[in-house]
């Protein structure tokens, strides 16, 4: 009998963790977590806390970038993986129809009742690749529009509609593509006159730097694409399974049914990866026109019963303890606590978004000391401010967020949509403090910013997190 003990692995050689990552994985992540000063080790997690081994907890404000959206370790995902694995199912045959794939397109389907069809992949980017394909496909076009500044993820197909140019260098030739303003009309309509428009993709809340698009922009767009028989794609990877408030947040517009929808991560309940497109019948039986089609498009994992009973106890969790509900009550608490700080803090610019999506704005500071500051940083690198507040929020407070992109002087919040008003106050109260003690002369908060600085000159460019 083999002999593997995980357990005794961990414990073994977990402390090697950073050392590992250092030589043999991305070289660059331990020395930017180690310069930023987050190169914690969490020993355990549960709901939306870590924990690091002295039992300290640590309030989650990221969720594994939206991936937790039930917070971690939920117990009624994990006896769902553990009747699964006990069950010994034939699982991946790929010669034969278990229940388990069509039992979560029907429940995912409940919450789109205009889309009939659901193809299963194994993440967010493989759900928009599928969409491109198969607007392509169905409309016999080859080009694909998106907004600046979108983010659908990093293979070559959805790079190709990325809106940030950083992860694009390198990699070129990509796929046909033409960017647009979020809200332009105009454009979108003077694209689609050239007659070789397959579809606009397009996120119901911007990732980076949360920006939503004015209202009746997703509508129009609708009825823009349709006359020119192009397809609406929602990349709902982020947005979606309640984030914003509503199931799905394209659902915050009336009359928007896009042609495809595409989700992922907190489908997974946070264990196995799972990716889903939605979509219209007629784009389905273009792709799999006949039977020597079958397999035109397909995944070697998708439909693995691990992820699909993951998704299905997701969906009912979120049912039955009415989280979209809850996410939309915390979250018009939370944005409306710090919305009042705005005018207490002159370097704190904006809060927006929906649902426990949110973006924190940091701007220049009307007075002249501060503006000093400000422009110091600024010289050196745009969106340093957003980063020296995110670094003492998990150094003194315990608290993990993130910047939300490159340049931007944003924080964005997407926690476990699980959170309540214990969680509400305590971000806030730290929120609070560290933005005191930026604008009261503290020198805690901007000698970090001087320590940035000494390293700012060797990090690698931050990227927007998707």
């Amino acid at each position: 009998m083999t002999d593997f003990h995980l357990p005794g692995l961990l414990a073994g050689r977990g402390a090697e963790r950073y050392e590992l990552h250092s030589r043999h994985l991305n070289h660059q992540l331990p020395r930017v977590l180690r310069t930023l000063g987050f190169d914690k080790v969490y020993e355990r997690a549960e709901g939306a806390y870590l924990y690091d081994a002295d039992g300290q907890d640590y309030l989650d404000m990221l969720a594994g970038f939206g991936v937790m959206g039930l917070g971690r370790n939920h117990p009624v995902v994990r006896q769902a993986l553990h009747d699964v694995l006990d069950a010994q199912l034939a699982d991946l045959t790929r010669f034969d129809c278990p229940p388990l794939p069509g039992l979560l397109a029907e429940r995912l389907l409940e919450h789109a009742p205009h889309l009939d069809r659901v193809f299963f992949g194994n993440s967010g980017t493989e759900a928009v690749e599928t969409a491109l394909k198969f607007a392509r496909c169905a409309t016999g076009r080859p080009r694909v529009l998106y907004c600046e500044h979108a983010f659908h993820g990093l293979t070559t197909g959805s790079l190709s509609v990325n809106g940030e140019d950083g992860f694009r260098d390198g990699f070129a030739p990509l796929l046909p593509d033409t960017a647009i303003a979020l809200g332009d009309l105009a454009a979108l309509e003077r694209e689609l006159g050239r007659g070789d428009v397959a579809a606009l993709v397009v996120e119901p809340v911007q990732g980076k730097g949360v920006y939503a698009p004015p209202d009746g922009f997703l509508r129009g767009a609708q009825e823009l694409l349709h006359r020119h028989k192009a397809v609406l794609i929602a990349d709902e990877v982020q947005t979606g399974l309640g984030r914003t408030g509503d199931f799905f947040a394209y659902q915050h517009e009336d009359g928007v049914e896009p042609d495809l929808v595409c989700v992922a991560k907190a489908l997974s309940g946070g264990y196995v990866p799972v990716g889903a497109t939605l979509g219209k019948e007629w784009i389905f039986k273009k792709v799999y026109s006949s039977m020597d089609r079958v397999l035109v498009h397909s995944a070697s994992f998708g439909g693995g019963a691990p992820a699909m009973a993951a998704g299905l106890a997701t969906l009912a969790v979120m049912a039955d303890d009415r989280i979209v509900e809850n996410a939309r009550r915390t979250g018009d608490l939370l944005r409306t606590r710090l919305a009042a700080l705005v005018d207490d803090y002159e370097l704190l610019h904006d809060v927006r978004g929906r649902g426990l999506m949110i973006g924190i704005e940091f701007g220049r500071p009307a007075g002249l000391g501060l503006r000093g500051r400000w422009t110091m940083l600024r010289a050196v690198r745009k969106g340093l401010f957003a980063q020296m507040v995110a670094v003492p929020l998990l150094q003194r407070h315990r608290v993990l967020t993130q910047v939300s992109g490159d340049h931007l002087e944003v924080i964005k919040l997407i926690p476990p949509l699980i959170i309540g008003e214990r969680e509400v106050e305590r971000f806030v109260d730290a929120f609070s403090q560290v933005m005191a003690e930026a604008h009261d002369g503290s020198s805690l908060l901007w000698d970090f910013g001087r320590t940035l600085l000494t390293h700012a000159a060797g990090l690698p460019r931050s990227r927007p997190f998707p």
